[in-house]
């Protein structure tokens, strides 16, 4: 047995000699060529070749393989014997030999794996070299739609990180805006702070062109602001360079967690903010994958090949692009976003990225632009030093635009600055992109700020020179609250606030008018007089317009402290609001006895205006509060609303006994009475603005 059992195998391997022995391909790798015959004492398997990837209808590719196995073990000048010895689908790529070209003719959609084979005659030696072929068709729906949701995650994103954060600034962040001066320094300073926490520029110049229309900051303290604003959206760019872009999504499902299940506000607010940054790097990741594709379109490449920052021309026309595309957004934030997602993957260059940033900032004063339509003369001077300041700031830097680049390549070499941006290695290894871009931003806004500050009052002088006063007296007046305030409910809450305290003021005035025309003997002032009814409509139409925005804001997801403002403030709009209509009434009773013929006596009149005096001066006290934020008014609001009752009682017992002592016309009897009954319900309104203040309801 087991000497036919050495003859079997010896039969076998005569057949079948020793290295010959093949084994069998799977049934999908059927368009294998066979590999040459002469035995290889070496062979390896080496990435020579990368992956090919080429769209539908591509024509061939020629593959120089003398080049791809130049330097390898192969490679003694020698003639190679080359072969493909795999390719799993035929049917996507079809390989064949020109001399020592691979010529790949593409065919179908799909991947194919493809391995070729060179094979040195002399010494034996073979070298594989594997590689990839895709044949792919671009999704542009697909495209479209992953760019779309990514940008509107980031701006979602950007919008609950704003809400977060101001909820947790809270009234600080009211307190900073009040604390504007004509310290332009500090004024720069606030605009910076607010602009960091509300995310958006675009809301703090809207802000400041409202406050200046409404009388509550004046020219100068706006341009302060404004200047501040351009600094601090620049913070959009540094948090986009923190490398957290893989946490994204957990960070916004933790956020989520924390903001759905926990009772305290501040722990909600804290994660909402947490969860809105979560949301700005998942929606950049999703755009950086669906900009991927583009990359890969010879009819994308070429036509961002045309926006080549690499001329003056070049620069000019990107920030042409940045600025058009920022209008149409309306978010420089956005933007941004899509600036970096383009040159994170290498879509458009460096240079062209910081071109684009220099146009965004063009972009995004067209929001303060659009708010000053029908304001007042110092609020479009705002809104047009907003466009000033960086059309003048983009001029320049685009003018000496490749050392501005060379400036900052230069700085991130120096070793401070690279230790700041998380690169340790020697002088030229590569910077973050993103790190980059916003580096640009920041230093476009820093420098500028810088130039103009100096010559902010001149600047001023300019612009009262390009928009001149008008021909008549012109003074502050309410057009609107700009709904645009709804999205960030402690700057809108801030903005009904001013509206509030303008109440207040015209109530002051009317108290002052009605003091001069009570002192008028025979009939009183008509312009007077109209003026005082006048501002008493105006005053309706104020709190119909407050009333209307509150209750738009106080339907948000808010945080309690906003909540309880905006109440504070419907009360004191309806309070403000009634003073006016006794002012005017107290008006009318006196205009009806002058038109019947009668007139109080001296002793009347002189009883009447110290009881005026004391109730202005008891406004005057309230709204001093109000403006300063004083709760504790409530105090001496209390003793003061006391003595003015008292102070009545005393004044009608004296009327009582002087109609015992002389004759009293019934018409002149009803005026004195009802003067002080109304001069009561102002001082209760106004003892009612106190408790608002202090939050007794």
């Amino acid at each position: 047995m087991v000497r036919i059992a050495i003859l079997a195998l010896g039969l076998c391997l005569t057949i079948f000699p020793a290295g010959c022995l093949i084994a069998s391909e799977p049934e999908d790798t059927q368009d294998v060529e066979q590999a040459p015959e002469k035995q290889a004492i070496n062979r390896t398997s080496e990435r020579l070749l990368p992956d090919c990837k080429v769209l539908h209808g591509a024509p061939n590719t020629v593959i120089n393989l003398r080049e791809v196995f130049k330097g390898t073990s192969v490679d003694t000048g020698e003639p190679l014997e080359l072969s493909v010895v795999h390719n799993t689908k035929s049917k996507i790529a079809d390989t064949s030999f020109d001399g020592e070209q691979l010529i790949l003719e593409w065919k179908k959609e799909g991947s194919t794996e493809i391995t070729v084979r060179a094979l040195n005659p002399v010494t034996q030696v073979m070298v594989d070299a594997r590689f990839t072929g895709t044949v792919w068709q671009p999704d542009y729906l697909s495209l479209g739609l992953t760019v779309v949701g990514g940008l509107g995650i980031f701006l979602l994103g950007m919008k609950n990180m704003s809400e977060g954060l101001q909820a947790i600034a809270g009234s600080g962040l009211r307190r900073m805006i009040s604390k504007v001066t004509d310290n332009r320094l500090m004024a720069v300073g606030v605009g910076t702070l607010v602009t960091m926490l509300v995310q958006s520029s675009s809301i703090t110049t809207v802000m400041v062109v409202g406050f200046v229309n409404s009388g509550f900051m004046n020219l100068a303290q706006a341009i302060g602001v404004i200047m501040g604003a351009n600094i601090g959206t620049t913070i959009t760019g540094w948090i986009l360079a923190l490398k957290i872009g893989v946490y994204g999504l957990p960070m916004l499902g933790l956020g989520a967690f924390g903001y759905l299940f926990p009772r305290r506000e501040s722990v909600r607010f804290a994660a909402l903010a947490i969860m809105g940054l979560g949301m700005v790097f998942f929606g950049l990741e999703l755009m950086k994958d669906g900009f991927a594709m583009v990359k890969d379109l010879p009819d994308f490449e070429a036509w961002f090949a045309r926006f080549d920052a690499h001329s003056y021309l070049g620069v000019l026309k990107c920030a042409a692009v940045g600025c058009i595309l920022t209008f149409i957004v309306q978010s420089s934030s956005a933007t941004l976003g899509i600036t970096i997602s383009l040159a994170t993957i290498g879509v458009i260059p460096f240079e062209t990225a910081a071109a684009l940033v220099l146009g965004e900032n063009i972009g995004t004063t067209i929001t303060a632009w659009l708010a000053s339509f029908g304001a007042t003369t110092n609020a479009r001077r705002a809104a047009y030093f907003h466009v000033l300041f960086n059309l003048i700031g983009v001029a320049w830097i685009t003018a000496i635009f490749p050392w501005y680049i060379e400036m900052i390549d230069g700085m991130f070499n120096l070793p401070f600055i690279r230790s700041l941006a998380g690169v340790e290695g020697k002088v030229g290894e590569a910077i973050d992109m993103t790190v980059r871009i916003a580096a640009v931003h920041t230093c476009f806004n820093l420098v500028n700020t810088i130039v103009f500050f100096p010559f902010a009052g001149l600047l001023g002088k300019l612009l009262e020179r390009i928009v001149p006063q008008k021909a008549h007296k012109e003074k502050p007046h309410l057009t609107r609250l700009d709904i645009r305030m709804l999205d960030t409910p402690v700057m809108g809450i801030e903005q009904s606030r001013v509206e509030v305290l303008r109440m207040a003021d015209g109530c002051k005035k009317m108290m002052l008018w009605l003091a001069e025309l009570s002192q008028q003997n025979g009939e009183p002032d008509r312009r007077l007089t109209q003026k005082l009814f006048h501002r008493e409509e105006v005053l309706d139409t104020i709190q119909d317009e407050i009333v209307g925005f509150l209750s738009d804001l106080l339907a948000a997801n808010l945080p309690h402290d906003v909540i309880d403002e905006g109440r504070r403030q419907l009360r004191m709009a309806d309070e403000f609001e009634s003073i006016s209509d006794y002012i005017a009434s107290i008006l009318k009773f006196q205009i009806k006895l002058n038109d019947q013929g009668h007139v109080m006596n001296d002793k009347m009149r002189q009883q009447l205006k110290h009881l005026h005096d004391t109730v202005a001066g008891y406004m005057q006290m309230v709204i001093d509060a109000c403006i300063q934020r004083n709760s504790a008014v409530i105090t001496k609001a209390n003793t003061m609303r006391g003595e003015i009752k008292h102070l009545v009682r005393t004044l009608r017992k004296e009327h009582l006994q002087q109609m015992t002592d002389e004759k009293i016309e019934p018409y002149v009897n009803v005026a004195f009475t009802s003067a002080l009954n109304s001069y009561v319900r102002v001082s209760d309104h106004t003892l009612n603005v106190a408790e608002s203040l202090a939050g007794i309801k």
